[in-house]
């Protein structure tokens, strides 16, 4: 199935506390419960004002039922092709 990176633009991401990171994380979770094991939410990193995550499912509509839902943006959605690291060079 495929891997995707998914933009969310959420202005003052980086400023909310653990209790409000938690709560999305709560509601995120609950949402993939309901749609069922056609998507999983592999983790996100959180920046000033965006948040960014990793999900596997089997197309873009998964990923936008599950923000809809969730009630949080899908941005900008992309199929990671490949990863790379300082390895990689090697």
């Amino acid at each position: 199935m495929p891997k995707y990176i998914i933009e969310r633009v959420i202005p003052g991401a980086g400023d909310m506390t653990q209790d409000e990171l938690k709560a999305v994380s709560a509601r995120s979770c609950n949402v993939i419960s309901e749609i069922g094991p056609k998507i999983q939410w592999i983790h996100s990193y959180v920046t000033g004002n965006k948040i960014y995550c990793i999900y596997i499912a089997p197309d873009e509509e998964t990923i936008r039922d599950h923000a809809s839902r969730v009630g949080i943006p899908a941005n900008h959605i992309a199929i990671i092709g490949g990863m790379i690291d300082p390895t990689t060079a090697e």
